[in-house]
């Protein structure tokens, strides 16, 4: 049986449940600018591919600062962030017995690195992370490879020997591109059907079935 030594996430809908801060931060900015709002559900099918493609979806169509919008955004976001959030049912049990085996563990996220830092530090404690890579001016997003990659260089492991999980296409894209295994979770923000389209090698339900279908050493 193929064994892996380490594992990297993708966060909202992978490791912690985001939606209701994202959502309040969309419709402030949304507010602001006197446009309507969106529903729960349309944040839900807007996220994954940044804070910059979440506004463009967000927006009307016609909206021609994008940049300012998203600006402000950030700004709503970055107060919000640690509001509602809270990790999925089982995940910071599984990812402490990871910790017990010396897995290398590192995240990988479209959304914006300092808020991706802070709810790593602030809600999956005490878990620590060797690699958290997130949104960054000038750095490419997912499903580019190269953070993902960055992450196993920096662990010293082979493609081949990473597992990543996720909850989205992008992601299941981002680890096919990378060369690791790619892992779809149906805890999150899409359907079991867009994993299973987008080559998701394994599909997960439950945190706590993890260790009995891949091996980690």
């Amino acid at each position: 049986m193929k064994t892996y030594r380490a594992a990297i996430f993708d966060m909202d809908g992978t490791l912690v449940d985001t939606l209701a801060d994202l959502y309040d931060s969309v419709n402030e900015m949304l507010t602001h600018y006197n446009f309507p709002r969106r529903t729960l559900d349309e944040v839900r099918q807007f996220v994954g591919n940044g804070a910059r493609k979440l506004m463009i979806r967000s927006l009307p169509a016609d909206c021609d600062f994008v940049d300012d919008a998203l600006a402000y955004y950030n700004d709503c976001y970055a107060r919000n962030c640690l509001n509602k959030v809270k990790p999925y049912d089982g995940i910071l049990e599984f990812l402490a017995a990871l910790e017990a085996k010396k897995i290398l563990l590192g995240i990988c996220t479209n959304k914006q690195h300092f808020a991706a830092v802070k709810i790593a530090e602030k809600i999956l404690t005490p878990i620590k992370f060797s690699y958290i890579s997130g949104d960054e001016p000038g750095q490419p997003r997912k499903p580019d490879p190269t953070r993902a990659l960055a992450g196993a260089k920096k662990f010293s492991v082979a493609p081949e020997e990473v597992a990543y999980f996720g909850d989205t296409a992008v992601d299941m894209e981002t680890a096919k591109n990378a060369g690791f295994l790619p892992i779809g979770v149906t805890w999150g923000f899409r359907p079991r059907s867009e994993l299973v389209d987008s080559g998701a090698k394994i599909i997960i339900d439950d945190p706590r079935e993890i260790l009995e279908r891949i091996t980690f050493c």
